[in-house]
């Protein structure tokens, strides 16, 4: 890391200068640049987003989750360093829409970290309150080409979050890992298949000490699980490992599979086209939040909505006669 003393720019010209050196107070303003709703910044972030792209793409993007309890902060500090032990650039990213109303279990996760965040080979960032999944996983996403900028070959994607927030994360990475305690039966039919079937490799933690053998039957489930589920690659069957982030066992086996989970994706460019059409559905969804942000912000629009709003609830009009005026005033038709 080359950290100097320096005043940290507030230009895209400076930041992606100082980007290129590594700097992590550089990708730390960065971050909170494209995190802005200011119009200026966000004109300054997508400069500087533009200038950096060329630097991006050189990453293992690495998405997680996990049940309640499986210890995800172990984890990940357990993770994380055992690939800056190896050379590695590694930045925590977290995506939680629920951070608005709790503050937050991810700003604690930072915290319990404490070994990672002090590793000058790691950058950890929880997102900010968002108020909505679409505008902390936009600021995600450009966090992570932020970070790819700044030299980190290992961005970890972490959903605090619930439900959509998996699909979401898994949407922008490469590997999406399932982290799950030893349990299984009624806890293994408590899963979510949807949250299975994105699964590419299945985590069991804490496969140590007295929950060694109940780890072992978890995995057996769902292995089996697994085995009734279509496979997302013809070139890549989900895997199921067993790990313990307490004692660090396991680990290095997890690192050896998402090497042979790339390896298979790599056949026919499986991974490149996932990445292109990755690019390309975010390019819709920033298009489908840019136009609500206007929509709503539209003085002729915001002037009739509580009208139509309340004729909606009172049943007075459709739903979607009510969309189309709206729309027809947006247009200004």
């Amino acid at each position: 890391m080359n950290e100097t003393a320096q005043k940290i720019p507030t230009d895209a010209n400076g930041l992606a200068k100082m980007l290129d050196q590594g700097d992590r107070r550089a990708l730390a303003r960065a971050i909170t640049l494209v995190e802005s709703l200011r119009p200026d910044h966000r004109e300054t972030a997508q400069e500087l987003l533009n200038l950096v792209l060329p630097k991006t793409g050189n990453s293992v993007r690495i998405g997680i989750s996990g049940t309640p309890g499986v210890g995800k902060s172990t984890f990940i500090e357990a993770f994380g360093k055992l690939l800056t032990g190896a050379g590695h650039k590694v930045a925590v990213l977290t995506v939680d829409p629920s951070s608005q109303r709790s503050g937050g279990s991810i700003l604690g996760d930072k915290t319990r970290m404490e070994e990672l965040v002090r590793d000058p080979n790691a950058f950890i960032r929880p997102s900010p309150s968002g108020g909505s999944l679409g505008g902390v996983a936009r600021r995600t996403r450009e966090g992570m080409l932020l970070a790819e900028a700044a030299g980190f070959d290992v961005i970890l994607v972490e959903t605090v979050g619930v439900g959509q927030s998996e699909t979401t994360v898994a949407e922008m990475v490469d590997v999406f890992l399932l982290l799950l305690a030893p349990a299984g039966g009624d806890e293994l039919q408590g899963i979510k298949r949807g949250v299975m079937e994105l699964a590419d490799l299945i985590v069991i933690n804490k496969a140590d000490g007295d929950l060694k053998a109940a780890a072992t039957r978890a995995a057996a489930e769902y292995k089996g699980a697994i085995g009734l589920m279509r496979p997302k690659s013809k070139h890549w069957q989900a895997e199921v490992l067993q790990i313990s982030a307490i004692t660090k066992s396991g680990i290095d086996n997890l690192w050896e599979a998402i090497g042979r989970y790339r390896t298979a994706r790599e056949i026919d460019d499986e991974l490149t086209e996932q990445r292109r059409e990755q690019a390309v559905s975010w390019m819709w969804s920033e298009l489908g939040d840019s136009l609500m942000t206007r929509f709503k912000s539209h003085e002729k629009v915001a002037e009739v909505l509580p009208r139509i709003e309340a004729d909606v609830k009172a049943a007075r009009i459709a739903p979607a006669s009510a969309a189309e005026q709206l729309l027809a005033i947006f247009l200004g038709k």
